[in-house]
């Protein structure tokens, strides 16, 4: 988190009754015009404001004030908070390309059909859109509703598969969910599809394996395929294309 000071009016008001700072010294610390500061001392700024001591909230000390009032050219500094939080992320509904935005209720209504155990506010982080939105389009009310279609929203761009397995996964936490379940519609987790993928190159490997060293396979007339003459089996073929067809 940015070190910014707290509360600049109220730390202005404790600052002109409590020190000999100048208004150009305590504008400069409060982030305010000295014009600001001046109204703040005269009562017409900031009424009512109580004051707010920066000692004790830890964002300055009486060695900064000292200095300043011993020197009027002298600016502040704001001390080191002794503690530093780590800045958080807003988190918010994601972003989507204006060329997207239009299929927004297309997506909901995918979500709405295919997963009825998400709640809105899952539906707004995935694909970024209102709850009011998200009402119309399930009661059938949207002002566009005869033309929306149900589409994918991983297909769409709007949200990845891994989150949206992850919010269905949520909303389906605690409850018991048979394994059939929407399984004509539901598209596999990222997790299930590699194990299937796995599965299925296991299972080819098996039937088209090739032979060990050392073993060659063997033609119906006992003979091995590499005992096998090239030239007459296209002889062979040949002359098969130049025989007459009986009648």
């Amino acid at each position: 988190m940015a070190n910014s000071l707290l509360m600049p009016k109220a730390t202005a008001v404790w600052l002109i009754d409590n020190t000999g700072l100048t208004f150009e010294q305590i504008a400069a610390f409060c982030t305010l015009h000295t014009l600001e500061v001046q109204g703040i001392a005269d009562g017409d700024v900031a009424g009512g404001v109580m004051g707010v001591n920066p000692i004790q909230a830890g964002q300055l000390t009486k060695e900064e004030i000292a200095a300043g009032e011993a020197d009027p050219s002298y600016r502040l500094k704001l001390s080191e908070p002794k503690v530093h939080i780590p800045e958080t992320k807003k988190r918010g509904p994601r972003y989507t390309p204006i060329s997207r935005r239009n299929e927004r209720p297309n997506a909901i209504k995918w979500l709405v059909r295919n997963h009825p155990e998400l709640k809105d506010a899952q539906i707004i982080r995935l694909v970024g859109t209102t709850k009011s939105t998200i009402e119309t389009v399930r009661d059938g009310a949207h002002w566009n509703n005869a033309n929306l279609t149900m589409m994918d929203p991983v297909t769409l761009g709007l949200c990845s598969q891994i989150n949206l397995d992850m919010e269905v996964k949520k909303a389906n936490k605690g409850k018991n969910i048979p394994d059939d379940a929407n399984s004509s519609v539901r598209l596999l987790s990222a997790e299930e599809a590699l194990s299937t993928a796995t599965g299925a190159v296991a299972e080819a490997s098996e039937q088209f394996s090739l032979p060990e060293a050392g073993q060659q396979a063997e033609t119906e007339d006992g003979q091995r395929n590499d005992d096998i003459d090239v030239d007459a089996v296209f002889a062979k073929l040949s002359s098969l294309k130049t025989e007459p067809k009986e009648d």
